[in-house]
This record gives structure tokens, C-alpha cells and sequence, in this order.
């Protein structure tokens, strides 16, 4: 795993040098309304409590942070314009950019940061960021301070990521209760109006002052400039409705096209398709409080009794690959380590673990949506084959932010939940795994009775000082949740996004971007 100061070296650097610049992007048309297709719901638009994507590819372009990514995934800065690490790696010094406004008009300053870091340590999705953060402090209205407990050699990479970030809000929305945040950012767009299951419809922030140390946008960070007068984004769940609304015109960009609607569309001059290989890794995650699903060997059979190419092939119309595991093939982090437990189809195998369960004809409850048509389809698959082994199950179908609504709350009767992790994989192992860490891990152990193996792995990924040793805790991190079946990846996906042809700048990301993109003259 890269230690996280060398990989913000180079951009800040580069940043902080003010990059020897040709002019920053301008917009070369500004004007029109840009219509995006997204296939699901959103739960909520309060990016410190909701890890959905559906949440993430609005809310990113109306929220900004101290810190985010490059195109390539390293540390940069944001909101911040400079920082000082202490030579004891104790002390951060974020000194602000000036001139920052909130969509409101407010300026914005350190006493907003604090407030957003103090929000976000009561109810941040992962909140488990900052556990070894001591303190902060704002000495002046344009300087964060944060103090650190121990030094940590993964901190910058942590905060950096925009899995869940810590965005900057005003300081008076810090009481804000979970999933009501009210969406008032710094960012290049600001939210008109927003219907759950409708649409969110973004407006051109005239106020927004872009990052002076950049050419263009990179990442969610960089130079951003809104060329359109209005991004709005419709819901539409229907994968079939989605092509037909890009082939009309009706929709200028959608979030997914079905593998097999790509043949036809590839011919069609109006429409460029913009694949995204390794989009996610679906995932399917037991409820370790609720029976029987909080029996190991139960678990274990249902992960005996998998196809992994049978799950696959109809969660994406056979454009997948098969991986162990919660990184891609070819990433830094990439580790086969607990390969044995992966993709067993063994039924007789099963069979055998649900004797020794104690098992006893339970009810299974799969909870999926149809939002997510990949999600859909492999649950589908996964309830034959858990049949098949001799589990009585219920597939429990809603809407996605119902589903992640219910995820939340492991009490609601559900058994085995169906997602995907895509943005966190790509950020890095650290980011993943956090998934899995407490006080979120997402197989929901009984309160206080966290894996103790998997939280001190967790701990070595977060802390050891070489990178060596962090590698090998993730390896043994990973091998340990296959080993005692707290998630069920399944394999990775292709994404396919697409645009019309009039569309210039639009470049397919971990979350659709809608800066520096205009429509053709």
C-alpha cells in the first residue's frame, strides 16, 4: 500500500509550485441543460452519511473537502491551499484558500471546518477516519489544525478519499440529524431542487471561485468551471428507457448501458459509449446478528454453495471478470490471499456446513433492489443455487435507498444484502476495507463484539510505519473476512456510460462529472 505522503508529494508540489500553466479552462460554450439518466434512487444528499453511490454522484458535485484525488487517485488538496505536516507526523496545518464562498453567499472559513469535522465524528459514515485524531483547532480564520494521537503513515490517504468524504459545510448545520443535511456547499453547482425518485436538478454556482493551482479538473479536484446553466439528473431505473432516452435525445448522458444494448448503440453516429472496465466488485454482505446467518458454518455454507461465473454472467450480461477478493487485478494492492474460500461450487460441501449449522429450515431473507439491475439478477441467481442446498429463503425486493435504509439497520430482519463496492476499491485497499472496520463494519456484528483479528488487521493496515507491513495486514485482513465469510464477492463488472455526440469534455470517473464539459456549438 503507497504511504500516503509520498503520494500528495508530487501533486502538491506541483500545486503549491502554481504549475508553469498555459490558461485555465475556459469554457468554450456555456448554456443548455444537461439531462444525465442515473439507474437509481437516491437515499439521501447528506454525503457525510450516506456511502451510496446514487448519493456520491450528485452530492460531489455540489460538496467540496479539504482534501480529494486526482485523476489517478492521489492526494491533493481542495478546499485547503497549502499544508504543513510536522516533522513528528503529529501535526497537520491546513492553511485555507481565501475567498471561498458557501452557495448561500456566506465566506467560508476554519470555523466552518471544525464544525463539518465535529458533525462528522458524531455521524460520519466512516467516522473511524479521525479515531486517531486527538484534537483540532482553528488559531485563525484561515488556518485547521489537526493533532494527532500517534502518528499514522495512512492519515492523508484516508482523509483524501471520497468513499464518504468530509465536506465543508456552514458552521451553523452542524446539528443537522443524519440524512437532512442541508445541501449547502462550495462546489461549481448548486442544488435547485431535489424530488426523491424524481430528479435533482443543479444550477451554475456563479459564486464559485475555482482552484488557482490548476489548469483543468482532475479528479474531483483541480480547475472546474460550470459551462451548463443547469445539470439535472433524472432517475431512471428502467435499463430500457435509459437507451431510449439517449437515442432520442431526451437524455444527453446516462449513468449505464446494458452489455447487450452496446452492439446496436456502437453504430449509431449520435452516441459515444464510455467504458469503464472494473467498475465494481458486487458484493453480497451476511447480517451476523440475525439468525441464521450468525452461525459461521451456515455462512460458510452458503459461500461453498456460490457459482461465481453463474452469478456474474447475469448480474452483467457475461461483461465481467472474476477476481478474489476486494482489489482489482493489476492494482498496487491486489492479493489473492483467501482463494480457497473463493468460488467453491461445491453443493455437497454446503450441504455438509448446513448440517453441522445446527440449521434448521429458517427463512433466509435476500434483500435487493431493482434500482441496480446487476444487484437484481444476482440475487436471483443466489436464491436458486441457496435452494438448491436445501435453504428456505424470501427475496425482499424494494428500491435502492430503501434497501441501504435497511442495510443500516441489521435489526430489520433481513439475512444476506446485496451491493457493490466500486469507488472505494479503485481509491485503494485502505479505502475498502473500511467497509469492514468498526464502528460500520458491514456484516454487522452484535454491539461490542467486533472481530478482534479483523479489527487488530485493520489497525496494522492504518498504522504500521512500512508498507510492506500494511500490505501484508490487508492480505490478512481480506483473508480473514473470506475465511469467516463476512462478505461474498461475487467479481468485477464493466460499466458502460455513454453521451450524445454533442457533448465535449464529458470523461468517464469513479462519479459523473458535469464541470468542464459543454455542449458542442
Amino acid at each position: 500500500m503507497p504511504k500516503a505522503a509520498l503520494l500528495l508529494a508530487a501533486p502538491l508540489l506541483a500545486s503549491l509550485a502554481g504549475i508553469a500553466q498555459a490558461e485555465p479552462f475556459k469554457c468554450p460554450h456555456r448554456g443548455g441543460d444537461f439531462t444525465f439518466g442515473q439507474e437509481a434512487n437516491v437515499p439521501s444528499l447528506d454525503q457525510m452519511a450516506s456511502s451510496a453511490i446514487a448519493t456520491r454522484n450528485i452530492a460531489m458535485n455540489i460538496f467540496e473537502a479539504l482534501t480529494t484525488r486526482d485523476e489517478h487517485n492521489h492526494p491533493i488538496l481542495e478546499l485547503a491551499d497549502s499544508l504543513d505536516e510536522a516533522e513528528d507526523h503529529l501535526t497537520f496545518t491546513f492553511h485555507l484558500r481565501q475567498g471561498i464562498k458557501f452557495h448561500n453567499g456566506k465566506p467560508m472559513s476554519s470555523a466552518d471546518v471544525v464544525a463539518s469535522f465535529d458533525r462528522y465524528k458524531r455521524m460520519g459514515f466512516e467516522r473511524s477516519t479521525l479515531d486517531n485524531v486527538d484534537h483540532w483547532d482553528a488559531p485563525d480564520a484561515a488556518t485547521f489544525v489537526i493533532h494527532m494521537k500517534r502518528a499514522q503513515p495512512t492519515f492523508l490517504e484516508q482523509l483524501s478519499s471520497f468513499s464518504v468524504p468530509i465536506v465543508i459545510i456552514p458552521a451553523e448545520d452542524r446539528d443537522d440529524p443524519p440524512r437532512q443535511l442541508k445541501t449547502i456547499g462550495t462546489g461549481p453547482w448548486q442544488l435547485v431542487d431535489f424530488v426523491p425518485g424524481s430528479f435533482a436538478k443543479l444550477k451554475r454556482y456563479d459564486g464559485y471561485v475555482p482552484n488557482p493551482h490548476y489548469e483543468d479538473i482532475t479528479g474531483f479536484g483541480g480547475y472546474k468551471q460550470a459551462c451548463f446553466d443547469t445539470v439535472t439528473f433524472r432517475i431512471v431505473t428502467e435499463p430500457g428507457a435509459r437507451v431510449a432516452g439517449l437515442q432520442t435525445g431526451e437524455l444527453q448522458g446516462v449513468e449505464d448501458v446494458p452489455a447487450k444494448s452496446a452492439p446496436d448503440l456502437k453504430g449509431d453516429k449520435n452516441i459515444v459509449l464510455l467504458p469503464l472496465l472494473n467498475w465494481w466488485i458486487q458484493i453480497m454482505l451476511p447480517n451476523t446478528q440475525a439468525k441464521p446467518t450468525d452461525n459461521l458454518d451456515f455462512r460458510k455454507a452458503v459461500q461453498a454453495a456460490l457459482d461465481m461465473d453463474e452469478i456474474m454472467d447475469a448480474a452483467s450480461d457475461g461483461n465481467y471478470r472474476l477476481n478474489v477478493g476486494f482489489q482489482y487485478p493489476g492494482q498496487p494492492d491486489y492479493t489473492d490471499a483467501g482463494k480457497a474460500d473463493y468460488n467453491l461450487h461445491d453443493p455437497a460441501l454446503a450441504k455438509k456446513l448446513l448440517q453441522s449449522s445446527g440449521y434448521k429450515g429458517e427463512t433466509v431473507a435476500i434483500l435487493t433492489n431493482k434500482d441496480y439491475t446487476s444487484m437484481y439478477n444476482a440475487a436471483l441467481v443466489v436464491e436458486q443455487e441457496l435452494k438448491a442446498i436445501g435453504v428456505a429463503t424470501r427475496l425482499e425486493v424494494t428500491d435502492w435507498p430503501t434497501s441501504t435504509e435497511r442495510f443500516e439497520h441489521p435489526e430489520t430482519g433481513w439475512n444476506l444484502y446485496f451491493t457493490a463496492w466500486g469507488t472505494q476499491p479503485a481509491l485503494g485497499a485502505l479505502a475498502t476495507m473500511q467497509f469492514l472496520a468498526p464502528p460500520t463494519a458491514g456484516y454487522w456484528p452484535p454491539a461490542g463484539h467486533d472481530d478482534p483479528d479483523v479489527v487488530a488487521a485493520w489497525r496494522d493496515m492504518t498504522n504500521l510505519p512500512s508498507e510492506q507491513g500494511r500490505n501484508d495486514a490487508f492480505a490478512r485482513m481480506q483473508k480473514l473476512v473470506l475465511d469467516r465469510a463476512y462478505a461474498y464477492p461475487f467479481g468485477s463488472l464493466t460499466k458502460i456510460q455513454a453521451v450524445r455526440a454533442n457533448v465535449v469534455g464529458f470523461r468517464p470517473f469513479r462519479i459523473p462529472r458535469f464541470s468542464n464539459v459543454y455542449f458542442r456549438d
